[in-house]
């Protein structure tokens, strides 16, 4: 019984030798900061939705861009009553 208990600490403590000894190597993350132009990626999305409309909805906005004008002219033209 001595001899095991003797042997098992004799393990235990090599084991913990070899163990506490290792050298870990960390991984460190390296983190690069970018600021992204954010009106370059905005007139890029314009470009896009505007390939992706078609000849009816791109017609339809201008006519309602020149509808707009005139009743903002008209607006004007009446002006503020008070």
């Amino acid at each position: 019984m001595k001899k095991q208990i003797l042997t098992l600490g004799v393990v235990i403590f090599c084991s913990l030798s070899l163990v506490s000894c290792r050298e870990t190597v960390r991984e460190e993350t390296v983190v690069k900061e970018v600021e992204a132009d954010r009106e370059i990626e905005r007139a890029e999305v314009e470009i896009q939705e505007e390939e992706d409309k078609g000849i009816l909805e791109r017609t339809g906005e201008q006519v309602d861009q020149e509808v707009n004008e005139e009743i903002n002219e008209e607006i004007e033209n009446i002006g503020d009553d008070n």
